[in-house]
């Protein structure tokens, strides 16, 4: 069975300060057209459940029209490290991770309608540990893979040195850890720096 793991996007919930929210309404109704409701969208690409491309941080950095979709579906682990500030290579290797995807679980509720003040984050070295052990995607449950604060972004380009797409926000608190099954597909949009993303898990064996 495929679990959602993907934040629901409503109009309360928390975009990155100073970033344009994500608003979702009619903007003609069935009564207006005689036939049908038709829905208009405006957010910023980073809300939610959602993916960098590397364009992002980098002028020189791929788009998300450009990240191969191959790398986006595969074998998963899901590891919890709930508290932790801050996730070494050491806390990894105590770790048996398999596939090509690694997804962290930082905390046991998510408050989509609230922007948190700090985040967990990942040493350099424990991302380069990530890519020595064949790491292509790298999940985690919380809005940035940097400090909230960072201006230099650090970690994103690491990510980007070691040749690891980042998906930020996934929705991890009723799942627990173990081996799963991943699709996580971005919007197909040409030249962006970013998209929202679904993403489904569903457990090895199952």
């Amino acid at each position: 069975m495929w679990i959602d793991v993907t934040q629901t996007l409503t109009n309360d919930i928390a975009n990155w300060p100073g970033d344009e929210p994500f608003q979702f309404k009619l903007s003609a109704t069935k009564e207006e057209t005689s036939s049908v409701n038709i829905g208009s969208i405006s957010t910023s690409t980073h809300i939610g459940t959602h993916m960098d491309a590397p364009f992002h941080f980098d002028n020189d950095g791929i788009k998300i029209h450009e990240i191969d979709v191959n790398r986006l579906i595969g074998e998963a682990t899901l590891v919890e490290f709930i508290g932790e500030k801050l996730i070494t290579r050491e806390l990894l290797e105590h770790v048996d991770i398999k596939g090509t995807i690694v997804m962290i679980k930082t905390k046991y509720e998510a408050h989509s309608d609230v922007f948190p003040d700090t985040v967990p984050v990942l040493t350099e070295d424990a991302i380069a540990y990530l890519s020595s052990i064949g790491i292509k995607v790298f999940g985690i449950d919380v809005p940035s893979v940097d400090d909230i604060d960072s201006k230099t972004l650090d970690n994103h380009h690491a990510f980007n040195r070691y040749d690891i797409i980042n998906i930020e926000n996934l929705l991890l608190e009723n799942v627990a850890q173990g081996y799963y099954d991943f699709i996580g597909l971005p919007l197909n949009i040409v030249g962006a720096d970013g998209s929202p993303i679904r993403a489904v898990i569903a457990k090895k064996g199952e």
